[in-house]
């Protein structure tokens, strides 16, 4: 009985560990913590094969392998930098900013519903004809688009909280940082939302509106804002490249002799 809750509630648990250790400064919190997020992301595997989805499947191998790669330098002393405590605080910060959302049904209905209220009002400001179809769903000329959990990038500003909350570094420039990123990305996801909805509602590209405008055009503007967003985020923090800069280092050679 205990063990299966530890194992349901894996990912919350090695969470609530990261966080302890931000707080604390106590690192094998965060060795345990980064075990833990590696067996939440272990247990994914099975499900993205279930559907074909092999991409999602060797990601979630992949952020398996560094989190226990990372576990391992902490937890074995072989960490010599504060970038591991960085990264620490920032999956801490950025965890509890998206996985609340991922998991639990109300709030992510709050968040989907509230993501489409206001694509619909910016269609409205636009003169754009759209309707409300019902749930998240947004109707344009007989053509309906869902609002799902990634039309409201909150994978993106979780990223960009946790990253800019976690440096050491005045609050001014943070302050700066974060207002400079997660409104900003919000509102062009608004943009990008409701350009897919016009796009496909018009049949811009004919049979393959909704391919083109969304996982095209969409996707590849999003890369392109989230890059020049990130660049500004380097210009006002510099002290976050000094930290990536020093995690690739304590990765690459395995973190320095034991304390």
């Amino acid at each position: 009985m205990i063990l299966g809750w530890l194992f349901a509630n894996v990912l919350w648990i090695g969470l609530a560990s990261m966080a302890a250790s931000a707080l604390s400064g106590r690192r094998p919190l965060s060795g345990l913590g980064w075990a833990l997020f590696a067996v939440h992301w272990l247990k994914q595997p099975a499900h993205y094969l279930a559907i074909g989805d092999h991409f999602n499947v060797v990601l979630t191998l992949a952020v398996a392998a560094v989190s226990i790669y990372l576990g391992w330098i902490i937890l074995a002393g072989r960490s010599t930098s504060r970038s591991c405590d960085w990264a620490t605080s920032a999956v801490a910060i950025g965890g509890f900013a998206y996985f609340p959302f991922a998991e639990i049904d109300l709030l992510r209905e709050v968040l989907i519903g509230g993501t489409a209220a206001l694509t619909l009002l910016l269609l409205h400001a636009l003169d754009v004809p759209a309707v409300a179809g019902g749930g998240s769903v947004i109707a344009l000329y007989g053509r309906s688009v869902e609002i799902v959990l990634a039309c409201t990038a909150i994978e993106s500003i979780a990223l960009f909280a946790g990253v800019v909350l976690s440096v050491q570094a005045p609050l001014k420039r943070k302050a700066a940082a974060l207002l400079a990123s997660v409104p900003v990305i919000y509102g062009l996801n608004l943009l990008r939302n409701a350009f897919v909805v016009v796009a496909y509602g018009g049949g811009w590209f004919g049979d393959n509106s909704f391919y083109i405008a969304h996982h095209v055009i969409a996707k590849a503007g999003s890369a392109v804002a989230l890059f020049a967003i990130a660049y500004i985020v380097f210009l006002l923090l510099p002290e976050l490249l000094e930290m990536i800069e020093g995690l690739a280092s304590e990765i690459r050679r395995g973190g320095g002799e034991p304390a």
